[in-house]
């Protein structure tokens, strides 16, 4: 099972500093790979490797990106649940890193995605902000995605990586990878995905997410995905009172569960 069962995502959270939920925090359960915040991280890079020399845009793991600082949990309408395992929060200006894993009723690994922030935009504008939430049946939830080379070059992205990315081209073009085919639109999915920093569940953020999936076909045939996440905060460490809006732009990449040992 995969992201095209994926499609309807609701609010989830955890009781702590005064913000309620009817979920509680992923360490109060039994968590998949049996992870936990602290969890030593062990990745086999051949999958990562095949898909950069294949042109993907995904960054590969640095030698700090082996323990998991953060947990973020999402409860879907459907069986089954979603979890990010951060790598790399995305904190004073980083760039995330995560693996996302989705785990069926029976808690079984579906699917692994290793994944890496390309660009967070801050959408200024009204305009902006209805484009990259799907207001008025546009934007967000469009058949087609584009990523522009002068955009990613401009956001500092590696020039190697575009290089082989990009090759001659300015644009690469991904399809979305829910919905019907046919359809021009579909309006994009929504959530609230809650991230705990530390055991307790003391620190950690809640924001609100609208979300779509695009993908396209390496130069091996195999898939790069690109999730598109407008999120906008809610609190953090429960301290409501911080808000923001930004577009994040995440590249995947699949793994199989055998190349991952968590510890």
């Amino acid at each position: 099972m995969g992201w095209k069962d994926a499609i309807d995502y609701l609010r989830s959270g955890a009781k702590r500093r005064g913000v309620e939920s009817d979920a509680p925090p992923p360490e109060d359960r039994g968590l998949p790979l049996a992870a936990r915040i602290g969890s030593v991280v062990e990745l086999q890079a051949s999958p990562l490797l095949r898909a950069n020399a294949n042109g993907s845009l995904v960054a590969l793991p640095e030698a700090e990106d082996s323990r998991i600082l953060a947990i973020s949990q999402f409860k879907l309408s459907m069986a089954g649940r979603l979890y990010r395992y951060y790598l790399a929060k995305g904190d004073d200006d980083e760039r995330e890193k995560f693996l996302q894993l989705y785990v069926d009723e029976h808690g079984e690994v579906k699917e692994i995605l290793y994944c890496t922030q390309l660009v967070r935009f801050i959408p200024t504008t009204a305009e902006d902000q209805d484009a990259f939430t799907g207001a008025g049946g546009a934007g967000l939830g469009d058949l087609q995605f584009s990523l522009w080379r002068s955009q990613l070059e401009e956001s500092g992205v590696d020039s190697a990586v575009l290089a082989s990315a990009f090759g001659e081209q300015e644009a690469l073009d991904f399809e979305r990878d829910v919905g019907d085919p046919n359809a021009g639109f579909i309006p994009p999915f929504t959530g609230t995905e809650t991230r705990i920093d530390e055991a307790s569940g003391m620190q950690g953020l809640k924001q609100e997410l609208y979300f779509m999936p695009y993908a396209r076909q390496l130069g091996d045939g195999s898939k790069e995905y690109l999730l598109v996440t407008t999120e906008i905060l809610q609190s953090v460490n429960g301290d409501a009172r911080k808000r923001g809006i930004h577009v994040d732009f995440v590249v995947g990449i699949p793994v199989e569960q055998e190349r991952l040992v968590i510890q």
